[in-house]
């Protein structure tokens, strides 16, 4: 079997970050639907990987975190009656953390959106962070248990809890419903009112939409797997963070938080790839032969 390039592999996974579907990079760079997928497998865990081990010790001060949603394989409503729905088919959320001044996301996690996971990404954030923070989330309750449960009093945290007017839309059709209000309410600590704000990190949100084609609404560009989806999110923010330069800040965001001295090309990405590749498997236990 022929094994692709770094510069083959580095094209397809740019293709990829700026929100091209599997089989339009089919099409365009001659390689097969299979192969895009693998990349895009072994892309996420390398990605995943680097991201735990190096984005440690950070020293934010204001850090924003939310949740979007996606599906993966039906929507929930459709999952009782759809055929061989897998595990993990439904409605699936993706937990974001983003530091308010660098820009850069410290934490993220795939999966459901109650109280259990909740918990597990703010102990996964608390843990990147060096200093006490002021956080802001929206109203979600799930977050009061968690935040208390990472941080305990050593945090200053604030909800910022959005107003809703009526939804008017014909039936079966999308439309947001209209913001008429915002409230902040302190939970913990002493947090600066004129920094309780959600806005970077909802953005955030809509750069991932435009990112990552699996994310766009009302197309059927979906995840079939939700293993797949956390893998695209890997790939995603290892490029947001560290190849893509940020607009406002002239760098990438991973350099404004000083977790990296370099600005970062998609093709060390694809080198992360090889690497991992490269690692030796682990043996089983020596069995003595009996013959």
């Amino acid at each position: 079997m022929n094994k692709l390039t770094i510069e083959e592999r580095a094209k397809i996974l740019h293709l990829l970050c700026e929100g091209m579907s599997i089989r339009a990079i089919t099409r365009l760079t001659g390689a097969s639907k299979n192969t895009v997928s693998k990349l895009l497998v072994d892309a996420g865990k390398a990605c995943a990987a680097y991201h735990d081990a190096n984005v440690r010790n950070v020293k934010a001060a204001r850090v924003q975190v939310d949740e979007i949603w996606s599906f993966t394989y039906a929507k929930q409503k459709n999952v009782a009656s759809a055929k061989d729905a897998p595990e993990g088919a439904g409605d699936t959320w993706t937990w974001t953390a983003i530091d308010a001044d660098s820009k850069m996301i410290l934490s993220y996690l795939v999966g459901g959106r109650d109280s259990e996971y909740a918990m597990e990404f703010m102990d996964d954030l608390a843990s990147r962070l060096v200093h006490r923070v002021q956080l802001t989330s929206d109203g979600h309750k799930a977050y009061l248990e968690a935040v208390e449960g990472a941080f305990g009093c050593d945090v200053d945290y604030a909800q910022l809890v959005k107003m809703y007017g009526p939804t008017i839309t014909a039936p079966g059709r999308y439309s947001p419903a209209e913001c008429t209000g915002i409230r902040k309410r302190t939970v913990e600590g002493r947090p600066d009112a004129d920094h309780v704000s959600t806005s970077y990190v909802e953005r955030q949100n809509l750069t991932m939409r435009m990112h990552m084609r699996r994310f766009t609404r009302l197309t059927n560009a979906f995840s079939k797997k939700v293993e797949n989806h956390a893998h695209a999110v890997a790939l995603h923010m290892m490029y947001y963070n560290f190849v893509r330069i940020h607009k406002t800040l002239r760098v990438t965001p991973a350099m404004a938080a000083g977790v990296s001295d370099r600005l970062w090309d998609i093709a060390d990405i694809a080198l992360l790839v090889e690497a991992a590749e490269a690692k030796p498997a682990k043996r089983g236990p020596y069995k003595k032969n009996s013959n």
